[in-house]
């Protein structure tokens, strides 16, 4: 024989039969271009730190591009890890642009 509080276990959990869960949805990643930053890069002092999606705003590329170029360990926009977080010195991100600028213009002559 089942007791009381058994029996309220089962009727508080349901019978499988009487209810269905849904489906958790994934979560998915937005992998577009994030918004153009919201702060003058130029006006940051040069140790502070980005996350990966500031600095994709700052230079307009998507999180997932920043995500390949980790992958290359000669890539000359620099990073580092920090709890286990890409993060971006705004320096480097500063001298990334710079290059980026020089390739440009030259190219255009």
């Amino acid at each position: 024989m089942r007791g009381k509080d058994e029996q309220a276990k089962i009727e508080l959990l349901g019978s499988a039969d009487s209810a269905k869960i849904p489906p958790v949805p994934k979560r998915r990643r937005n992998r577009g271009m994030p918004p153009p930053a919201t702060f003058d890069i130029d006006t940051l002092p040069s140790s502070s730190n980005l996350t990966a999606l500031e600095a994709a705003a700052v230079i307009r590329r998507t999180p997932g591009a920043l995500e390949q170029w980790r992958r290359d360990p000669n890539h000359p926009l620099k990073w580092r890890y920090v709890d286990g977080r890409p993060l971006y010195r705004v320096d480097s991100v500063r001298e990334y642009l710079a290059k980026c600028d020089k390739a440009t213009s030259g190219s255009a002559q």
